[in-house]
């Protein structure tokens, strides 16, 4: 079973949950894997692909000054992006990425990497949070992508069967 078919058999255990994903440098991939599954509409509320700052302080609540200084990534901004994505679909759980699909000699980042978030607000009302990054050497962009949206995946399946005592 791959890891999509095992998030929608975990989504849709009871009690049900609901997810919504923000992306940056996966640019939809996420959403679109999830999307791909056969009722995926009975759990995936929607995503946001926010690319640019602006779009990122202003659709998710990221912290305008610290993104700026840190180029829109860090764990802090794959944080904010997954709890405001959360926020804005009313979902119970939500997951993001923010990173560099193409290493960056100016950042100093020598390979494509992302910071990736897992936001998840419980019964009894709190947040549980999770995160992390994932560095892909030696992939162009596109396979940064695609690899990146793969592990995310397999990372919220991760988190929910956790979550399920699985």
């Amino acid at each position: 079973m791959n890891y999509e078919a095992r998030l929608k058999q975990l989504m849709m255990r009871k009690p049900r949950l609901t997810l919504a994903v923000a992306e940056s440098l996966t640019a939809g991939h996420v959403q679109a894997r999830i999307a791909a599954v056969s009722g995926a509409s009975n759990y995936f509320l929607g995503g946001v692909t926010a690319y640019s700052l602006e779009q990122k302080v202003k659709l998710l609540g990221v912290n305008r000054a610290h993104a700026k200084r840190v180029n829109c990534v860090s764990q802090r901004v794959a944080v904010e992006m997954a709890h405001g994505v959360m926020e804005l679909f009313g979902a119970d759980l939500a997951a993001a990425t923010t990173g560099y699909a193409e290493p960056d000699r100016a950042a100093g980042v020598k390979a494509p990497m992302a910071w990736w978030a897992i936001c998840q607000r419980r019964p009894n009302g709190r947040l549980a949070l999770n995160s992390g990054t994932i560095e892909v050497l030696g992939a162009n962009r596109t396979e940064a992508q695609a690899r990146i949206a793969e592990d995310v995946i397999g990372l919220l399946v991760a988190h929910v069967a956790a979550w399920r005592d699985e």
